[in-house]
């Protein structure tokens, strides 16, 4: 949005859409590049004015307001990416399985992550905002693991941002993932329920664990293709709790092929394939449309090192 020192007065007129978000969320987003503590200094320092008046950093902005953003220094690459990533941020346009003025459903590599931070000063939405410099809003809908491929929703508007997030709360919202577990999943489990709890190890490490302390946790699972030593299921998540199907395959007695946090390497290495990456794939996601509730039905297929390693297992 800025790509200079920003060393003017700016009035912003705020519509329908960016309505309902707090003035700190606002200016981080208008204000790429600006460190957060010098937003949030100019917020009490009363620099920033709504409607000509002093606000605190939790006013929520409201359609027609006025906001006056003073002259504040930009870091001239906001969202600088590696030159050696920029063959990989330049593929994203590839990745987009649909797209609108709403919204869009890109099918995530593995082993990219969906936003910056923890080390990598990059991820998936910095490389949408890259390849969409004129697109005024992107934001994640919601996240994937880092080894995880697959359909990720991103919100163009910050209306189809509620009305998505809506239904996730409300449970109307429908992700199904492939995952290749280990041994025979028995046909007749279809639902495991454990409660989750994230837990920290010494290490610093940060896992999850099944605890009786833990969140409500349900994955529905159904057999899809039995191999030797190994089975391809569905898995679809009821809650939405952090590495859900993953633990959850994991209390099963069947962990992911290729989890390097919940799995098994020995039984990795004794498939007889390629296991060099996690096996669980966000494979379809049904949700309505936020612009007339709409039924949509995204689907991605997996990666040619996925379609490969499930034909070997096939022989």
């Amino acid at each position: 949005m800025q790509n200079d020192n920003f060393q003017q007065v700016r009035i912003i007129d705020i519509d329908a859409d960016q309505a309902g978000q707090r003035i700190d969320n606002f200016l981080r987003t208008f204000l790429k590049g600006v460190p957060k503590s010098a937003i949030y200094r100019i917020l009490r320092k009363g620099e920033v004015r709504v409607n000509k008046k002093r606000i605190k950093p939790d006013y929520k902005i409201q359609a027609g307001d006025s906001i006056r953003v003073p002259p504040i220094r930009v870091s001239s690459q906001p969202s600088a990416v590696p030159s050696a990533k920029l063959d990989k941020i330049a593929n994203l346009e590839n990745c987009i399985l649909f797209e609108d003025e709403r919204l869009m459903v890109v099918n995530k590599p593995t082993g990219m992550a969906v936003h910056g931070g923890s080390g990598l000063s990059y991820g998936l939405i910095e490389g949408l905002r890259a390849i969409r410099p004129e697109q005024k809003f992107l934001e994640l809908v919601h996240r994937l693991d880092r080894d995880t491929s697959g359909c990720l929703l991103v919100a163009k508007k910050r209306s189809a941002l509620r009305h998505l997030h809506e239904q996730l709360r409300e449970k109307r919202m429908d992700k199904r993932y492939l995952a290749l577990v280990h041994g025979q999943w028995p046909a007749h489990r279809h639902t495991v329920k454990a409660p989750l709890l994230k837990n920290t190890l010494k290490s610093g490490e940060r896992i999850v664990i099944v605890h009786d302390e833990g969140k409500p946790s349900i994955t529905k699972f159904t057999v899809k293709q039995t191999f030797a030593n190994a089975t391809l299921v569905q898995a679809s998540p009821v809650t939405g709790r952090t590495h859900q199907i993953r633990v959850h395959s994991q209390f099963a007695g069947h962990p992911i092929a290729g989890d390097n946090k919940y799995g098994d390497s020995q039984k990795d290495s004794a498939l007889g394939a390629d296991i060099n990456r996690l096996f669980l794939h966000a494979h379809e996601l049904h949700f309505l449309h936020p612009a007339d509730d709409r039924q949509m039905c995204i689907s991605a297929e997996p990666d040619d090192n996925w379609t490969h390693t499930i034909n070997a297992l096939s022989l």
